[in-house]
């Protein structure tokens, strides 16, 4: 690999700069990643013939359940994994340089938010001491600790203390972030109905299994309810990737430089929707994950939008098409 490759990936600013280093890095993969040079030769792509990131193929999300997914040499600095609430295997992402994710996340953040140090940070998810392989609590673990103020932390088991937290920096006129899972940002609604007017409030996703299930659209309504807010932020990201797309509101997700979504055919997965607004599966290219693979088919389903962003509504129902089973298999 070039020695200049990773700082490359984070001085992408325009589209070409994106095409050429995601053609780059696939070719160090398919060099360097002996599952995903089977997968893609089983597929029948040779490293030359893809000129294009169209042309790249996109390995299902699922191989990380069954494969150790990683280029080179490398090894694992550490290992991020799944929740495993569907009762299967966990997936597990091999991450071969910390600092890198780090870079990721922190770059990411600043892009929509400006620094964190600017905000009293308040997570309602697991802490690492709680899910020492969560990417989730990982990341949340990485932004508070960039927080200047000493009472940013993790407040899923204390919810009272929270609201007084937010109370008195509001009182302050301090930026308050509150990012939480989405049954836990449901417990806080229904058992407190905090006025949570002025707070960034970000879901990241999971009932795992505590609540009925609901759509982003349902979630949201019923939150900008209870804390009294214009508008719901979301956070996308998962145990497979090392960057994550933000929404600021009407979960419009939009992805920084070295990040891209596409949409495919979820009968036909080898093909991708260039349209804006048609429904498939999504598959990402995250350059950041260069050290494992760059290139995922995710089981959600989503659709682009003509302001280059994506909306994602759901999860592919597995019992009604073949996709990304045709591929794993």
């Amino acid at each position: 690999m070039k020695p200049d490759l990773i700082s490359r990936i984070f001085q992408i600013r325009e589209q070409y700069q994106f095409q050429d280093l995601a053609l780059e890095i696939f070719k160090y993969q398919f060099d360097n990643n002996p599952v995903y040079n089977s997968f893609a030769r089983q597929l029948g792509i040779e490293r030359n013939s893809v000129s294009s990131v169209t042309d790249i193929p996109f390995i299902p999300v699922e191989f990380f359940k069954s494969h150790k997914l990683i280029s080179g040499s490398h090894k694992s600095g550490i290992i991020f994994e799944s929740s495993g609430t569907d009762g299967m295997n966990v997936s597990r992402h091999f991450v071969a340089d910390p600092a890198l994710y780090e870079e990721s996340l922190m770059q990411s953040f600043r892009m929509f938010y400006g620094e964190p140090s600017g905000y009293f940070i308040a997570s309602m998810t697991p802490s690492p001491e709680e899910r020492n392989h969560s990417s989730l609590a990982y990341m949340m673990d990485k932004l508070i600790r960039r927080s200047s103020y000493h009472y940013s932390g993790f407040y899923m088991n204390n919810a009272g203390g929270l609201i007084n937290r937010i109370n008195e920096s509001r009182s302050k006129d301090l930026k308050v972030i509150l990012t939480g899972l989405s049954y836990a940002l449901i417990d806080l609604a229904e058992e407190y109905s905090p006025d949570l007017s002025g707070v960034v409030v970000m879901e990241t996703g999971g009932m795992k299994g505590r609540r009925k299930e609901m759509t982003r659209e349902e979630l949201h309504e019923y939150l900008k309810r209870k804390f009294n807010l214009a508008v719901i932020h979301s956070e996308y990201g998962m145990t497979e990737l090392l960057s994550q797309a933000y929404s600021t509101g009407e979960g419009i997700f939009h992805c920084p430089h070295w990040m891209r979504v596409f949409i495919r055919d979820y009968q036909d997965p080898l093909t991708l929707i260039p349209e804006t607004g048609r429904t498939g599966a999504i598959n990402i290219i995250d350059l950041a994950n260069v050290y494992s693979c760059s290139f995922i088919a995710t089981d959600d389903l989503g659709r682009l939008r003509e302001d280059d962003g994506f909306e994602v509504l759901g999860r592919i129902d597995k019992s009604d098409i073949r996709g990304c089973n045709l591929l794993t298999g």
